[in-house]
């Protein structure tokens, strides 16, 4: 992915890119769903999103089911895009609440045209479904194939491939910058800026440079993940399922031509064998593979960004996939690399504020992260009975408070998540308002109820609409191969 933005921003006028792979390391390949900015990566790079979906075998992802996770037998659904609409200065949420109570709203998902589609199994993006709100879409791929469609992007515009395995790492003694690397064959790479996208390990950052880790096992505990794909048995549903286990969460990611299937836990909790009993049971359709089993450790570098390295992805730090944002941060971090590109000598202002950023949309994550295990009533076992009562960040305790008070959701200047997002999770974990937003009196209730229903009945319109997930991509990806 840098190799890619960065030739195809740069030009052939830009500086030389040398990537370095290796094909004796693995990927860890379980990061198969996405949220929308991927869209806007994706434009960037001038994929084509037909033929993107065609030549990575993907699929639609309209949000995330959870099952479970409240209570064993509940279930609610992420949406992206919004809820509805706001009523002048009173938000959405606030007015559908006090009606709600009422009895004279739907359930919140009829408001979504993504949570309404999903669960009938249709998509089409906008504006073809006709619908007047905007409607949020990602992909479901394997991101084998997304990695070969990139490296063959970026190698057609003048980046220079390098297979071999990283060897030794020459810091200078003068700055402490890193002058070179060696690979096992012998060649020394020299460069100005280098990017660490050496996986958990974090060559560079991490062992050249001795850069701190920040962990947070405290509050996210998992830290194995057993991945298998399994076969598809009916047509791809436009969502993501992720379902509660003992002491975990299991995914379920459907692809053109398999299912990608994980359980993601907690070594203290359950043990491998376990685990995988759980996650082979789970499964909807025949294994295709052996269970792969990787281990990690949640957190963050305390810097993403020293002196003349700049880590991406694993070797910038690891959060869990349950919302599907190992991929954006990567994303992330090569947006505002683009936004700072250094000159050779780094200046250390663009460092630090690289580096806040990124810290921020970590921890931003985080917590909304941390908020999924957290606000539940399971206390069936050990596992989620700690996650329940366990003392959560300050901003995040300061969020739940908040909203506790009035039902008010707020989000951060260039917050990742929406107040579509922390409103669906809030909702469907069960958090209570005590009291009503006082600007939901604002509206008449007989205006509300009205307003409410027009947007009920324009959301299920435009689904009507839709064709299903299967035939949008025959007829708009398959076609075209």
């Amino acid at each position: 992915m840098a190799a890619a933005a960065l030739s195809r921003v740069l030009g052939p006028r830009g500086p030389v890119i040398t990537l370095v792979e290796s094909d004796e390391i693995g990927i860890v390949g379980v990061g198969e769903a996405t949220i929308p900015p991927i869209r806007t990566f994706n434009a960037l790079l001038g994929l084509e999103e037909a033929a993107f979906v065609r030549n990575t075998q993907g699929t639609f992802k309209l949000g995330i089911e959870f099952v479970d996770w409240r209570r064993l037998g509940s279930r609610y659904f992420h949406p992206f895009g919004i809820f509805g609409h706001d009523f002048g200065i009173a938000p959405f949420e606030a007015v559908w609440r006090r009606q709600f109570r009422r009895g004279k709203a739907a359930s919140l998902d009829a408001y979504s045209v993504c949570a309404t589609a999903a669960a009938a199994g249709r998509f089409a993006p906008l504006p073809a479904s006709g619908a007047t709100m905007p409607m949020g879409y990602a992909f479901h791929f394997d991101a084998a194939l997304y990695a070969q469609l990139l490296r063959k992007q970026a190698e057609a515009a003048r980046v220079i491939r390098r297979e071999g395995r990283v060897v030794d790492v020459a810091v200078r003694g003068t700055d402490g910058f890193v002058e070179s690397i060696t690979l096992a064959n012998g060649e020394c790479i020299a460069g100005d800026l280098f990017i660490d996208c050496s996986g958990f390990r974090a060559l560079l950052l991490g062992e050249a440079l001795r850069t701190p880790f920040e962990e947070w096992s405290r509050w996210l505990p998992n830290d194995r993940a057993l991945a298998v794909p399994s076969a598809n048995v009916g047509p791809p549903p436009p969502f993501t399922r992720s379902t509660a286990r003992d002491a975990g969460w299991q995914w379920r990611i459907p692809l053109q031509h398999r299912t990608g299937n994980g359980y993601v836990f907690s070594s203290k909790y359950v043990s491998v064998d376990e685990a995988t009993a759980t996650l082979l049971a789970g499964l909807e359709g025949e294994p295709l593979a052996e269970p792969r089993l990787l281990s990690f450790q949640p957190g963050r570098r305390q810097a993403c960004w020293v002196r003349n390295v700049v880590a991406l992805g694993l070797a910038a730090g690891f959060l869990e996939p349950l919302e599907s944002t190992s991929i954006h941060l990567i994303q992330a971090g090569i947006a505002r690399l683009l936004e700072m590109l250094p000159t050779r000598a780094c200046e250390p202002a663009q460092a630090r504020r690289y580096n806040k950023l990124m810290a921020a949309e970590f921890d931003n994550i985080r917590d909304f992260l941390i908020l999924h295990f957290h606000l539940t009533e399971r206390n069936d076992t050990p596992y989620w009975n700690a996650l329940r009562t366990m003392r959560v960040p300050a901003s995040l305790a300061e969020r739940l408070a908040i909203y506790r008070i009035s039902g008010a959701v707020f989000r951060e200047p260039d917050e990742l998540f929406t107040k579509t997002s922390w409103l669906a999770v809030l909702n469907g974990q069960g958090a209570e308002a005590l009291e009503e937003d006082p600007l939901a009196l604002v509206i008449p209730d007989d205006q509300a109820v009205a307003g409410l229903a027009r947007i009920c009945a324009s959301t299920a319109a435009a689904v009507r609409a839709m064709p299903n997930h299967e035939e949008f991509i025959s007829a708009q990806v398959r076609a075209n191969n």
